[in-house]
């Protein structure tokens, strides 16, 4: 009988080529589960404070989920972890496709790399034995011919592959990780760490059994999830998804979302079901974050819509337990012969921020970024900071190398982009984010640069949803749109399982969105406890959208470990992960405050016109508010001393 984890991790030293097995006790399981969790423990105090991200004493975890390979469902993401070089504290990153499962039938929880390798290097592992193999002939082959190139060479019935593209080998603050042949662990820049420690993949091919504590136990709540899942209400077809955004923002008032509507649509569209919608709405930001949803109304984002991104997928595309689908395998757009189809996030840091509505630019783009393994989020945001200081003069045809970047000029972006992939000319400048070259450009350019601690911003505007304000500026790993919001608060419906969470309204006006009061700092600290289970069990976001009593992870981590615990039990380990994670900010010279995000995403000042007009965010109410609720001094963001001691933390 098992528990669901395999009870050890391998740390792989690249700089002397020696394998360590470690132990991790079962108290260490109870207390912070897996995934991010367990990089959180095992990274706190390995990591010395004044270490280089880029560095030898870095450490880069690539971590799975304590439910992956148990029979549980939408439990395949897997996690990389590590001293982020683009925002100088924590770093991590979530990616699904399939590598999750394929680091535990290895037999381990995670695989940890440490040091320097002299020359290019490419760890390996199969049922026998961990190896580190020569690399030299893959670098400066892009992420997605590497991975075809690495499953020939194992041989092996099944091997996965993580690895990085030139972005990375190039240390591009701004580059991830690429698994599945483009799927991206993109955030955080640590595909930055990996090319600076001279390793270029990793390749698993284990095959241990995971072992749940009671199999049938967990295949029954799969079974009922798995109804819940293909339940599918009514759907309009996707030319009316405008139309219906348009309707949603002029009324005064707003219906609780269930996140059922929601999974339908990604069953049907994937995540570019949002794209009108939210362009209508207000969620999506326009024109580095200055534009509305009038500057790119429905003349211009037609071009965007759902079907657009949904007309050329030849096969859906699943991640490892999902029974959703919500990815595509496309083919037929642009130059790209076949590639995964693009996702909102994609579509508008590459679509609206830009002005640019040529969807075969952005099918192009896409596949190139992940074939670079450069984060598309980021270079959205960096490309339309570098298209404003073009607008303002202070870059200049001479400094671009006879680029005209103006809004919306598709050729010029995929040119730029080019160069940020290769550091050539202003790509090198450009290439580690915008907030680095704001700094050597000067002239008040950090004006135009929209992050949070360094990092660029998803594609939700606060001044719809005050939510990822809070979370853009609070979280360890800032900038961060897949924690939480008040939208996601009601899908997530966790007062059904933890009575103590406030119930949201059936119906609210919209202007109560932007009165900051104390539920709302209990629900925005919950979102944070409650992601951190999920990133602790390696669960997607999407299946969290069903809602707690549909998704039952409080009740598979029970019949996957054979403990007993309660909702409100694992909600403390989700504090306790937040708390040792910002712990480790601390440590490393990060002052919380730092972290909040700029002042264009919260309305300082407000837009003049749009869906969002007149709106700001008060958001250093909502941080103190929020700190507080975790016991973390109010004014610093500094955890207590008496919150260290009730949560058990060394």
């Amino acid at each position: 009988m098992g528990k669901g984890y395999m009870g050890k991790v391998l740390f792989v030293n690249l700089g002397t080529g020696q394998f360590h097995e470690e132990m991790v006790p079962d108290r260490i399981y109870e207390k912070y589960l897996s995934g991010i969790g367990l990089a959180a423990y095992l990274l706190y105090d390995r990591i010395p404070t004044d270490a280089d991200p880029l560095g030898p004493d870095n450490i880069l975890g690539f971590m799975s989920g304590l439910l992956t390979g148990t029979g549980s469902l939408f439990t395949g993401r897997w996690m990389a972890a590590g001293k982020s070089p683009l925002t100088g504290g924590w770093g991590d990153s979530n990616c699904g496709g399939n590598l999750s499962p394929a680091i535990k039938r290895c037999g381990y929880d995670g695989i940890l790399f440490t040091g320097i390798s002299r020359k290019p290097v490419y760890f390996f592992m199969n049922k026998s034995k961990p190896e580190l193999r020569d690399a030299s002939e893959l670098w400066g082959m892009d992420a997605v011919e590497t991975e075809k190139r690495l499953i020939r060479k194992a041989g092996l019935k099944r091997a996965h592959v993580a690895c990085i593209g030139p972005a990375g080998e190039k240390r591009s603050l701004i580059s991830g990780i690429s698994n599945d042949l483009g799927r991206m662990a993109a955030r955080s820049g640590l595909g930055a760490v990996m090319g600076s420690k001279r390793l270029k993949a990793v390749v698993l091919g284990g095959a241990k059994r995971i072992k749940p504590h009671d199999l049938q136990m967990v295949k029954k709540l799969s079974r009922k999830c798995n109804d819940a899942v293909k339940e599918s209400p009514p759907l309009l077809a996707g030319i009316m998804s405008a139309r219906m955004g348009s309707l949603l923002r002029i009324l005064p008032a707003q219906m609780i979302t269930d996140g059922k509507l929601y999974i339908s649509l990604l069953d049907k569209w994937g995540t570019s079901s949002m794209n009108q919608i939210s362009v209508e709405m207000g969620d999506t930001p326009i024109k580095n974050w200055k534009g509305t949803n009038e500057d790119f109304g429905l003349d211009k984002s037609a071009a965007l819509s759902p079907d657009a991104f949904s007309d050329s997928v030849f096969v859906k595309y699943h991640c490892y337990s999902c029974p959703l689908g919500c990815g595509g395998i496309c083919s037929g757009k642009g130059n790209v012969k076949e590639t995964h189809k693009p996702e909102y996030e994609t579509v508008m840091s590459l679509g609206g921020l830009l002005m640019n509505n040529d969807p075969d630019s952005i099918f192009d783009l896409n596949d190139i970024l992940n074939r670079a393994g450069m984060d598309s989020i980021s270079a959205g945001g960096t490309v339309a900071f570098a298209l404003e200081c073009y607008e303002k003069g202070l870059i200049t045809k001479k400094d671009t190398d006879g680029l005209e970047l103006t809004w919306g000029n598709a050729k010029a972006i995929k040119a730029l982009i080019g160069k940020m992939i290769a550091r050539e000319g202003i790509g090198d400048l450009l290439a580690d984010g915008s907030k680095i070259a704001a700094k050597k450009i000067g002239h008040h350019s950090l004006n135009y640069s929209v992050h949070a601690g360094g990092q660029e911003l998803g594609m939700h505007d606060s001044r719809y949803d005050p939510g990822f304000a809070l979370h853009n500026s609070v979280e360890a790993a800032p900038g961060r749109h897949t924690v939480g919001s008040q939208l996601y608060y009601e899908m997530y419906q966790l007062w059904k399982k933890v009575k103590s969470l406030p119930k949201a309204d059936i119906m609210y006006s919209k202007n109560t969105k932007f009165v900051m009061d104390k539920e709302k700092t209990i629900s925005g600290a919950a979102c944070s406890k409650y992601m951190n289970v999920l990133n602790g069990t390696g669960t997607c976001l999407f299946g969290a959208f069903l809602g707690a009593e549909r998704l039952p992870v409080f009740e598979w981590l029970n019949a996957a470990t054979g403990w007993n615990k309660t909702p409100e039990d694992y909600m403390e380990i989700g504090e306790r992960i937040q708390t040792l994670k910002q712990m480790f900010n601390i440590r490393h010279g990060i002052e919380p405050k730092a972290f909040q995000c700029s002042d264009r995403a919260i309305g300082r000042p407000p837009l003049e016109a749009g869906a969002n007009k007149g709106r700001t965010v008060e958001i250093e109410k909502m941080m103190a508010g929020y700190w507080e609720e975790f016991e973390w001094d109010r004014r610093t963001g500094k955890p207590m001393p008496s919150a260290i001691q009730r949560l058990d933390i060394p």
